[in-house]
């Protein structure tokens, strides 16, 4: 018998060190190329707010197939000082997914962890990065019970004292999250800036959010640990309260959409789609719409910064 967030931990581990993830899930940055050009330009204009620091630290935390990042550095050429000022840093534990980011951005330097990554100046990109993170469940039984796995089923037993809520209440509590944004926090309180995008509601509220894909399709998240991506939503709220007692600045969360098209989503994309092939061009619109629409990817994720109290609002959330 394991508590859910050691069972999780433990199933994402297996998962990402022997499965393809990409099989079962599309990020936004492999949808278009535009969102990690956005971020590049987005990072450009923090870097700025900052001071221009040289050096400075562009991590990605979950970085994929390194798609976001090569995307980005893209766009950061067109500012040749931010560009030769950027050292790359990506956190990542999976020797194979680090293999094929090694192929899109040679660049960049490796660490299991947060701390591991050297001090200095720091701008942080995490893309459906927190959502994988291990979560605790509590459910109302007149008092609370905590979730325990033991052959693909819940087994409940006693919980912490919380408030006391509705009969059948699920709380959901990340721990691991709430950590690396505390330590972020504290590292960019001093000289930096976190971007978050992920899904969740922007308020936090009671629910069983956890979930599994296998082979691209829902399956049961306690059944064959390692075979499918577990995951449940970001409760962006109790991180941003989180951050702000770390001693950071928090903008949002706010719909990615909002946050997405404030940054110039649909004109980029525009501007792209007016040299390619009707059917490509066609495409391109597509794929932004799905980034945007409220009915799609819009409004279902969010975008968080955690930064330094000293820097301006950050683009997207004026």
């Amino acid at each position: 018998m394991e508590r859910l967030d050691v069972f999780m931990a433990r199933a994402n581990a297996l998962y990402y060190a022997t499965q393809n993830p990409f099989a079962d899930f599309t990020t936004a940055p492999e949808i278009t190329q535009v969102f990690g050009e956005l971020l590049g330009a987005w990072a450009a204009i923090q870097w700025q707010a900052m001071g221009e620091p040289n050096p400075v630290l562009l991590v990605e935390a979950g970085p994929g197939r390194g798609t976001l990042m090569a995307d980005a550095l893209r766009a950061a050429a067109l500012i040749p000082a931010f560009h030769a000022a950027l050292q790359v840093h990506f956190i990542e534990t999976s020797p194979r997914l680090r293999a094929i980011q090694a192929a899109a951005v040679p660049r960049a330097t490796w660490h299991s962890t947060l701390d591991a990554v050297p001090p200095g100046p720091i701008i942080l990109f995490a893309n459906e990065f927190l959502d994988a993170l291990p979560i605790r469940q509590f459910v109302y039984r007149e008092t609370w019970a905590e979730r325990f796995v033991a052959n693909g089923a819940f087994i409940e037993r006693p919980g912490p004292t919380l408030p006391p809520g509705q009969p059948g209440d699920v709380r959901e509590q990340n721990d691991a999250a709430q950590a690396f944004i505390t330590a972020i926090a504290t590292r960019v309180r001093h000289a930096g800036t976190a971007l978050f995008l992920d899904y969740g509601p922007a308020h936090s509220a009671p629910g069983d959010s956890l979930q599994a894909l296998r082979d691209g399709r829902p399956t049961n998240p306690l059944i064959d640990p390692g075979q499918a991506d577990l995951t449940a939503h970001v409760d962006f709220a109790a991180l941003a309260k989180t951050a702000t007692t770390a001693g950071a600045a928090t903008h949002g969360p706010r719909a990615q959409g909002l946050f997405l098209a404030d940054l110039g989503l649909f004109q980029r994309t525009g501007r792209l789609a007016e040299s390619q092939p009707p059917a490509r061009a066609a495409a391109l619109i597509q794929s932004a719409q799905r980034l945007a629409e409220p009915g799609r990817m819009g409004r279902l994720f969010q975008a968080l910064v955690v930064q330094a109290p000293s820097l301006p609002t950050p683009p997207g959330f004026t």
